[in-house]
């Protein structure tokens, strides 16, 4: 191979890769001297999982053979009760727009994957193709597309040894260091997720702070705990959801190399928040958010949207509350709905239409005044626990 270039990883940031062709890839095999390629595909529990290829040593042929025809998994190891294990191979196909350097090894390509049948159709059954399917029937339904923004609110869990300036019980809200250890770990996962999806819009500490934790469980006990979140921009639905399981790996994979914890649990606790999912739910018509007529009030299709959510609650509550501990989070005065209602401040509400700055454009460019992106609604009872996929999946059929 050719001696190695630097990395870019913004190279390979989703969307940039979108028209690469297997050869285009290949190029960038030979030009940054990867050693490795990794497909990661989603099974039942919502998580993606691993096939790591070494390609030292393969001819470009032999490794384009690879990009373009993908390789065989166990499907009823994956989706165990759904595919029967006497007829179980499956296809994992990479895609490969959705090329990524892996943040913790930099020799590796990786590509979120797509499952195939044999005959080429999607696996009907598997998380990402029921998303992919709802998403194209709302587009063919109603000729909109729904782009969705999540709030990523975990804990961080290590040990504390600062004596000078311990975390207050429920009072780590948008707190800053020394007071709140954990940003610097923020900070640098928050670097990688941005590097691969360019999707972050902001992180900071959330009010669930305890500074001693008290538990039966010998590794937890003592422990302190800080809550933290990260904020994701709206993009389509499906690159969303692929984004928001990727930075839950890499937000469990860092803390995991530096000694820590990182929890999603929606109640660790009784007397601190829970860990919440709220996601950003915005409208789009040929890449214009249609959220709010000239008048400034909300339009029919946002209108429908809520009503589409309040209606169906109980659907999506199957997969964005999957823990018997999901339900102790939904109690009042903890960050956390309560009640089924849409409301434009109250945040026992089911649903919020979060304040937007509707006088700023004056002092903006032409340019950044006709920006794609504007009103959302906010829905605030999915947690951690949440399968994405199909939540999302369920709110494109009830938009």
């Amino acid at each position: 191979m050719n001696q190695r270039e630097d990395i870019s990883q913004e190279q390979f940031s989703f969307g940039n890769l979108k028209d690469y062709s297997s050869q285009d890839i290949l190029n960038l095999v030979h030009k940054f001297d990867f050693r490795r390629i990794s497909f990661r595909y989603l099974g039942l529990d919502g998580r993606f999982k691993q096939l790591i290829i070494p390609i030292n040593g393969l001819n470009s042929q032999e490794i384009e053979k690879i990009l373009v025809e993908g390789e065989r998994v166990d499907g009823s190891s994956l989706y165990p009760g759904i595919i029967d294990s006497t007829y179980s191979d499956i296809l994992i196909i990479p895609d490969l727009s959705t090329a990524f350097v892996d943040p913790f090894d930099e020799r590796n390509l990786s590509f979120i994957c797509r499952y195939q049948k044999k005959d080429g159709e999607l696996a009907p059954f598997t998380l990402d193709t029921i998303l992919l399917q709802a998403e194209a029937q709302l587009r063919k339904t109603t000729g909109l597309e729904l782009w969705v923004g999540g709030e990523l609110e975990f804990y961080l869990i290590y040990d504390h040894e600062d004596i000078f300036y311990s975390p207050e019980t429920q009072k780590g809200y948008h707190e800053s260091s020394p007071f709140i250890k954990g940003l610097d770990f923020l900070k640098e996962a928050a670097e990688m997720i941005q590097k691969i999806t360019g999707a972050v819009k902001y992180v900071h500490s959330e009010v669930g702070c305890l500074p001693h934790l008290e538990s039966e469980n010998p590794f937890l006990k003592g422990k302190t705990l800080e809550q933290l979140e990260i904020e994701f921009k709206t993009e389509s639905v499906v690159s969303a959801a692929d984004h928001l399981v990727l930075a839950r790996w890499i937000l469990r994979q860092l803390a995991a190399q530096k000694g820590m914890l990182v929890t999603f649990t929606p109640k660790i606790a009784e007397e601190v928040a829970g860990n919440g999912f709220h996601l950003h739910l915005e409208l789009m018509r040929e890449g214009q958010n249609i959220m709010v007529a000239p008048d400034g009030k909300l339009t029919q299709e946002a209108l429908q949207l809520i009503g589409g959510l309040c209606n169906s609650t109980g659907f999506f509550l199957a997969f964005g509350n999957t823990m018997a501990a999901s339900y102790y989070r939904l109690v009042p005065n903890q960050e956390a709905p309560t009640q089924l209602f849409w409301s434009d401040c109250n945040r026992s509400a089911l649903i919020r239409v979060p304040l937007l700055n509707s006088h700023s454009q004056t002092s903006l460019s032409k340019e950044t005044s006709t920006r794609k992106r504007g009103q959302t609604v906010e829905l605030r009872s999915p947690d951690g626990s949440a399968l994405i996929h199909p939540l999302l999946a369920t709110i494109s059929i009830a938009a």
